[in-house]
């Protein structure tokens, strides 16, 4: 069995369960394997003031991978490894093809959140993340400078027509997925997952193959091709499942300690 140093998760439908909490076996395999020696980390999407309370709670002091990788930070120390944002010109066009469509979005600067105004869809985001929301009017107008990650929330099929719409027009001046079937998120082309992995794993003088990484989305695709196991939740779509070296069990059912167990305990 290969020597694991360091496990990464995703927040969201994987480390969390369907109501949003660390379940007290997951945190307790996170828990043993940072006795063990291990480095441990989360990797989300969601902003940095969100993702900082699960880190508080699993006791990790390394960096952690927010933005999906925009933005990686100490959870003890605040200190930035780095942040790549959306370069300006790019999320204006980006916020213009959201008022045409119609969407919803949310855009994030220095670690806030700002909306035009407070929709269904803003509350709903602002429940799950638990953070503050400012009302700004026109975001195109509000902008000033370039924003860590500009989001849309909406109805799955047409942020698809809209995510291969724009990927045609961006190419690879911008990365653009979606973590949900009803967000589609645009970041800087070297703001992903798998970049902000990497960045920890050089920290730690880690190689990939000593890498554990669990995902369910198509925003984890990246990072679980990069670590040496890579694995899918068992709620994953099969798209997901299909680039993963192991399929494990879901979000509600432990998944994540059901591997921690298995490959680094072997139990």
């Amino acid at each position: 069995m290969p020597g694991y140093k360091l496990i990464a998760a995703d927040l969201d439908d994987t480390l969390l369960n369907d109501q949003l909490q660390v379940s007290s076996r997951n945190r307790r395999a996170f828990s043993l394997a940072q006795e063990k020696g291990l480095k441990v980390t989360i990797a989300t999407g969601r902003m940095y003031r969100s993702a900082l309370r699960v880190a508080a709670d699993l006791d990790i002091k390394g960096p952690i991978i927010t933005y999906q990788g925009a933005l990686v930070k100490g959870a003890a120390d605040g200190k930035i490894f780095f942040h790549r944002p959306v370069p300006l010109e790019f999320a204006k066009d980006v916020l213009a093809e959201g008022y045409k469509a119609g969407v919803h979005m949310n855009i994030y600067l220095d670690d806030q959140l700002y909306v035009d105004h407070l929709t269904e869809e803003a509350q709903f985001y602002v429940n799950q993340a638990k953070v503050d929301v400012f009302e700004v009017g026109n975001l195109i107008n509000f902008l000033n400078k370039e924003p860590t990650k500009v989001l849309y929330m909406g109805e799955s099929s047409m942020l698809d027509d809209l995510q291969k719409q724009l990927k045609e027009r961006f190419k690879d001046e911008l990365y653009i997925t979606k973590s949900k079937p009803y967000y589609l998120e645009f970041m800087h082309p070297k703001a992903t997952k798998m970049h902000g992995l990497a960045a920890v794993a050089k920290h730690f003088n880690i190689l990939p193959e000593e890498i554990i990484a669990f995902g369910d989305s198509y925003n984890d695709i990246e990072m679980l091709e990069y670590a040496g196991l890579g694995v899918a939740m068992g709620n994953s779509p099969q798209d997901i499942k299909n680039v993963a070296d192991l399929v494990t069990e879901t979000n509600n059912n432990d998944g994540v300690a059901d591997v921690i167990e298995k490959f680094v305990f072997g139990s």
